[in-house]
């Protein structure tokens, strides 16, 4: 077996689809099929069930996989720590986020002090992050969320309260403050579980005992008040909303509920290898937070 074999597998072990591997990978459909045959064969076992143009990983792809994984990690570390002790002005860091309206201003400043170094972004639910980090597939991730993984490690990098967001029309708009009760019976405008603002929601109402009712649902966090300002009922916001002015025709309420916040943090594999490029994005968000309060 050679490495470009092991790339090959591991990316159709991810898709699960030849043809959007290949896609994905670049390379002829027929390559990478001939590809994995011969990987197959050199093993002496089947990595996948097939079902058309769907493989299915059995239990000997499984078992490869993670090994493979594993190894193409170290590789990857080593290549990344090779470049920068050859003193390499260039590098690529991999950032995946529940919104990626978290880091264009970010990405702006930093990349104006250094030009060499490229971004991959990806929009991910904090479910989903600690998988990404495992896999080598992000060097960081900013969650909104506490990633329960004692293999990864965060660092705050801005805290602040959220806010209750209601249409100007809404019965409430009059009111400054109101608690869970006063809301327990609207369909609310949240995210699909696993951002930031449902967790929080299914949290504060837990606390009181009750269920929220949602009745519009989104996978993207920033078009929460969108929909709040096109009376689809409350929402959940950051109070960085109110400040930079989005949708002025909302009013925004403080919700009279212990630990209405949220924290941003951002989260990378305890023990890996980051680049110079990684480090000096990792300085230059903590900076860029730390510097300007409220910008999440």
């Amino acid at each position: 077996m050679d490495l470009l074999q092991l790339r090959y597998f591991q990316a159709v072990a991810r898709r699960q689809h030849v043809s959007q591997a290949a896609a994905e990978l670049r390379v002829a459909q027929p390559s990478l099929s001939r590809a994995l045959a011969r990987l197959e064969a050199d093993l002496g076992v089947p990595l996948f069930d097939r079902h058309g143009r769907r493989l299915v990983l059995n239990r000997f792809g499984a078992a490869f996989l993670a090994r493979v994984d594993a190894a193409l990690d170290q590789l990857d570390q080593g290549r990344r720590e090779l470049d920068d002790l050859a003193g390499g002005a260039h590098g690529s860091v991999a950032v995946a986020a529940e919104s990626l309206l978290l880091v264009d201003e970010l990405l702006a400043v930093f990349l104006a002090g250094h030009p060499g170094v490229s971004f991959q972004l990806s929009q991910s639910p904090a479910s989903a992050m600690p998988g990404l980090l495992h896999a080598g597939q992000v060097d960081f991730c900013l969650a909104s969320q506490r990633l329960d993984d004692d293999s990864l490690e965060a660092a705050e990098l801005a805290s602040e309260e959220v806010l209750l967001a209601v249409p100007l029309t809404h019965p409430l708009a009059g009111r400054t403050r109101v608690g869970i009760d006063d809301i327990a019976g609207e369909a609310l405008v949240a995210t699909r579980p696993g951002y930031w603002q449902r967790a929080l929601l299914d949290q504060l109402f837990a606390q009181a005992g009750r269920k929220p009712v949602i009745g519009c649902e989104s996978d993207e966090p920033a078009a929460v008040p969108a929909l709040v300002a096109a009376g689809l009922g409350p929402g959940l916001l950051p109070a960085a909303s109110q400040r930079r002015g989005a949708r002025r025709n909302v009013a925004w309420l403080h919700l009279d509920v212990p630990d209405c916040r949220r924290t941003l943090s951002l989260v990378w594999r305890r023990g890996v290898y980051l680049s110079a490029a990684a480090r000096a994005f990792r300085d230059a968000a903590s900076a860029w937070f730390r510097e300007s309060p409220g910008r999440i």
